[in-house]
């Protein structure tokens, strides 16, 4: 195991700011391609064919300087977002109601003529993890990117339809991959969520992973450590609040383009704090 302490943020640090120094687990650069064989292609148990390494980092409070972080910029958002939704659990409330929640809160914060909803999982952290329709599942602890440069436009055109995708392209417009994150319940008090400073993130860092199915191969990016990466999380957020993630962005002007996150285990956080519960779901925002 390495360990690194930063030493540095982005912006000055608040009188009360919770910073935390917490164990991020990064991938270690290899000479092939990594890969991930899937439970679905194994039969059994995750095939990794690749190691990782924890590195312990400086992880800085978000909340003194919310305002100021963008999708453009850092890659990520904070906003005070209440849902209406009383039950997060039920997939038909979340498939009807809770995504034309996002639908209208994306809508606002990009003008955006077309918001795509495709997928939501929900994660915990109590052991037996929170539960979909296709499993439970716990949190992801590796730190990663949903999509790459190939695979982001790829997901964009069997979720938009290739005839529209091509169209949307050809005239000019702008498709953006975000992710919505909200805690199920709150104050999140176990395994939140880190958020890298695109600005921070070298492109060499990011190592195209594959994910390997039955029927088709995807890709991710895994993060390799790099000493002047920095780091961001949300302390005690609530059911009220949200994180929007960028995955991909079609535009590549400079602007942030791939935000690297992570959950990960703060120092105060024990066998008896409340399980981490959370709702992730995933949009294609299409700018015109």
């Amino acid at each position: 195991m390495a360990n690194v302490v930063q030493d540095h943020i982005s912006k000055p640090a608040s009188e009360n700011a919770v910073n935390v120094v917490a164990p991020l687990t990064f991938i270690v650069p290899q000479a092939e391609k990594p890969a991930l064989y899937h439970t679905a292609y194994t039969g059994g148990a995750p095939d990794f064919r690749f190691a990782v390494e924890e590195h312990e980092v400086l992880v800085a409070d978000l909340r003194p300087h919310a305002d100021a972080f963008t999708l453009d910029k850092e890659g990520f958002a904070f906003r005070t977002a209440p849902t209406d939704v009383a039950d997060l659990y039920d997939d038909n409330a979340v498939e009807t109601a809770y995504y034309d929640e996002i639908r209208s809160l994306l809508t606002r914060e990009y003008g955006a003529s077309h918001v795509a909803v495709f997928d939501a999982t929900r994660r915990s952290d109590s052991g037996n993890g929170a539960s979909n329709k296709d499993g439970n599942r716990g949190p992801a602890s590796r730190i990663h990117v949903d999509y790459t440069a190939k695979s982001g436009p790829q997901r964009a055109r069997d979720v938009l339809g290739a005839e529209e995708f091509d169209r949307l392209l050809k005239s000019g417009a702008r498709i953006v991959q975000v992710n919505v994150w909200r805690p199920i319940r709150g104050p999140v008090q176990r395994s939140p969520l880190a958020l890298a400073d695109a600005t921070s993130v070298e492109a060499a860092d990011m190592i195209a992973t594959d994910q390997v199915f039955p029927d088709r191969v995807g890709e991710i990016y895994h993060l390799s450590h790099n000493k002047d990466q920095r780091w961001y999380y949300v302390p005690e957020m609530t059911r009220d609040e949200a994180l929007l993630i960028k995955g991909w962005d079609s535009l590549e002007d400079g602007r942030a383009q791939f935000t690297p996150h992570s959950a990960f285990p703060l120092p105060t956080q024990t066998d008896d704090t409340p399980a981490r519960e959370s709702i992730e779901v995933r949009t294609f925002v299409v700018i015109e």
